[in-house]
Parts: C-alpha cells; structure tokens; sequence
C-alpha cells in the first residue's frame, strides 16, 4: 500500500503518538497533507488541534504546546509545519538547543498528545532525529511512485470518479501528464468536468487537458524535423504572445536534442533502455525519468548522431548570439529553426 492510501485509513482515534509526513514530489506531498488534515479531522477552532509553522512561531511556544494537557478531552493533535531542520533543505529554523528538546521529546512523548510532524523535502538520514523517527514514529513519504504503484493508484481513482477510458487512452492520460503524480490528479479533473458520462476518449484528452510549454515544445520540435516551417512559425509566434521568451525556448529545446544525442550514443554502445536509465542518471547526478528515455528513444529513431551534434551546435551558437546582443533574438531563432529543419531535409 502506498503512502497516500496509507493515510485514508487514519483518524482521529487511530493515529499514533508521532506521525511523519514527508517528501520529494511536491504535487504529491501537498496531496497528502491535505488528506492527513481531512482524515484527522483538523479544525483550527477546536481546541482539541494545535498548529505551529516553524517557519514563523518559535519552537519554546510550540513546546510548551506539545508538553501540556489536553483541554477537556483524552487527548489533542499537535501540528508542526515546515519542520525543515529535518529534510536536505539548507533552510534551519531551530537552533540546536530547541532540537536537542525536541529530541528529548521523541525519546518520551507525552501519551495524551499526538504530534503530527511535516517536513517537505527529502528526510536527511544522515540526522540522528530522523534515525529516531524512522526507528519510533510513522513516516509517510510522498516519493516518485513506482509505474505499477502509479497505475493502479489513477486506475481507482478514475473508477471512483466514474470515469471509463477506452482501450489506450489511459496511457494517453500519462504521457500527457509526463507521468507527474499532481498533473495526473489535476487532469483527472479536468476529464471529469469535462466529460459528464465519464466515457474518454483519445480527442478528449487532447480537447480537455491543456497543453504545457513541454507539450509546445516537443509539437515544435516535430514540425521543425517533418519541414512544417509555417506551423512552426504560427507556434512559435503564439508562444510569444503568451510571454514566452526566445532564450527559454532554445533552452527547452536544447534540452530534448541533447536527451535524443545522449540516447543514441548509449544504445549505439548497445546499451538497453534500463541500462540508459542508470548510466545517465549517473552521469547527470539526478534520477532520470525512465519514460523521458523511453520516448526520445522512440523519437529519435530516425535521426542519426550526426544530425543531433549539428542541430545541438546551432541552438548553442544561436543562444549566444542571442545573449551577445548580435541580431534580434526573434530573427536569430527563426533562423536557427530553418537551419536544424533544412539540415534534416537535406
């Protein structure tokens, strides 16, 4: 069970002494908060629940929140928010008396009191509280989920909401959400709203969910490889209304041919797409999305290492061209888009 689901089966009276919410996926993690808040049943009025953003309020006036009776009950639920003393966060906001008390807490907690600790960001196990909560506390982690867990976690979802995907178009749904967890969630519910008999279809996917600068982007780079020049030009002069600027553009841009080069020259090693995975991860020092590698395979498919170094060459040229003050960056990337596309026809 993941973590989320994990936190529909809390309650009030169900929750232990200290609960752990915690996280790298932010759209994810702000889920998960606002379902803790729910299954908890917090109300800011009752005096039943306490909440202190360590951010602003200092740690001696939660403390002495956290260590005192409940006020005509069994017991209350004690909120610390933004407690990022214990994630990677450079950010500190105790000093290290207030978390050697805390510490001190953790060690004998107070049976009356339920602490409810949030801490976006990555938990920093190298930090002797986080070895403590990890080995005493319940801690939920709102990580990048694994594809299955994914899967079947949107797939009841979409039930729940009553909506039926014909064969396919679930997919469609994943790939155009690049298989974020909050952009999943937020274009479920523009399907919903959408679509009132609940039945999707591949055009309503398309029609529904509106396209991100990604989605832009990788339509741009299409047309640009296929010679459309003049649906480029419309798409590019439409991205500009939309305050989008040339230098970002040629970033993103540069980003998917430097993906579709590095790729094709780990598979030319005879390198697998699992393979690929690890080897760029390690090099780029992040956790690369295996589906980014899975589709600039595909995408990739028919250009060769040759065309990739020429096309990647021009958007760098052309960026410093542009950041040097040669022409008008709107000439310099109009020029630079029929160059990679006459490159590739010729």
């Amino acid at each position: 069970m993941i973590a989320i689901e994990e936190i529909g089966r809390m309650s009030p009276d169900n929750i232990g002494l200290v609960t752990v919410l915690a996280g790298e996926d932010l759209g994810q993690y702000a889920q998960m908060k606002e379902r803790l808040f729910e299954a908890v049943a917090f109300d800011k009025d009752d005096l039943t629940y306490s909440y202190f953003d360590l951010s602003e309020e200092d740690y001696a006036t939660a403390e002495m929140d956290l260590e005192s009776l409940p006020f005509l009950s069994d017991y209350k639920i004690v909120i610390f928010d933004n407690f990022q003393d214990l994630t990677t966060d450079k950010k500190s906001y105790l000093d290290e008396a207030a978390l050697k008390r805390f510490e001190a807490y953790l060690a004998n907690p107070v049976d009356t009191t339920r602490l409810i600790v949030l801490a976006p960001g990555k938990l920093d196990g190298k930090r002797r509280l986080v070895k403590l909560l990890k080995r005493d506390a319940k801690v939920l982690e709102a990580n990048a989920l694994k594809e299955a867990d994914l899967r079947t976690y949107f797939q009841k979802q979409a039930h729940q909401a009553g909506l039926i995907f014909e064969s396919g178009v679930f997919e469609e749904l994943f790939i155009k959400s690049n298989f974020d967890f909050s952009d999943i969630q937020k274009n479920l519910a523009f399907l919903k709203a959408y679509k009132k008999d609940g039945h999707i279809t591949s055009k309503d996917i398309s029609e529904a969910i509106p396209k991100s600068l990604q989605d832009n982007i990788f339509d741009l780079t299409q047309m640009v490889l296929r010679g459309k020049i003049d649906a480029a030009r419309d798409l590019v002069r439409d991205l500009r209304l939309q305050g989008e600027d040339d230098v970002k553009l040629i970033a993103i841009i540069l980003g998917q041919f430097r993906m579709f080069l590095q790729v094709k020259i780990l598979a030319s090693h005879g390198k697998n797409e699992s393979q690929i995975v690890a080897d760029l991860s390690d090099y780029l020092g992040r956790k690369v999305n295996p589906y980014q590698v899975k589709f600039a395979l595909r995408d990739s498919r028919t250009l060769s290492i040759a065309y990739l170094k020429t096309a990647i060459k021009t958007l760098i040229e052309t960026d410093y061209a542009i950041k040097t003050g040669t022409y008008e960056k709107e000439y310099l990337f109009d020029i630079a888009l029929l160059k990679i596309a006459h490159t590739k026809l010729a």
